[in-house]
């Protein structure tokens, strides 16, 4: 069963791992990898990155990517978001910071931060606006 837009925007707010499909090359399959995301319902999606990974050229080249996050208890669910990149803007301190809290325990979120900044080098945050949902919720099967 489809989710409604408040469910489907919900459980895309949880702190998921996504799975991040772009375009990558016209006689290849879509690149594909696990990804830490922020989102809130009715807002834009956003990812961070380093700014020459395969997936930040990737993006930049299509101009837009798509996440899917799931879950398996208490029953199998489901959201796919589809959209185009409104904007990239440089990695803060902050940012690094509010990514890790959501994964993190507060302890181990700011150690990865400082990681993050002294070992990762420069990180971009890729912004996406939702334009196509996919959702679902198969119950207990």
């Amino acid at each position: 069963m489809a989710l409604s837009a408040q469910e489907r925007e919900q459980f895309l707010a949880e702190p998921h791992i996504g799975a991040l499909a772009v375009a990558w090359t016209s006689d290849r399959a879509p690149l594909t990898v696990p990804i830490w995301y922020q989102y809130s319902p009715g807002g834009e999606l956003w990812i961070s990155t380093g700014p020459e990974s395969r997936k930040a050229r990737a993006i930049r080249a299509a101009g837009r990517f798509s996440l899917m996050v799931q879950r398996t208890t208490p029953t199998i669910r489901y959201v796919s978001v589809e959209g185009p990149v409104v904007r990239t803007e440089a990695g803060t301190p902050e940012r690094s910071l509010e990514m890790a809290r959501r994964y993190l325990p507060p302890q181990q979120a700011a150690e990865f931060a400082e990681y993050e900044r002294t070992q990762l080098g420069e990180h971009v945050a890729i912004y996406m606006r939702p334009e196509h949902w996919l959702s679902a919720d198969l119950g207990s099967v």
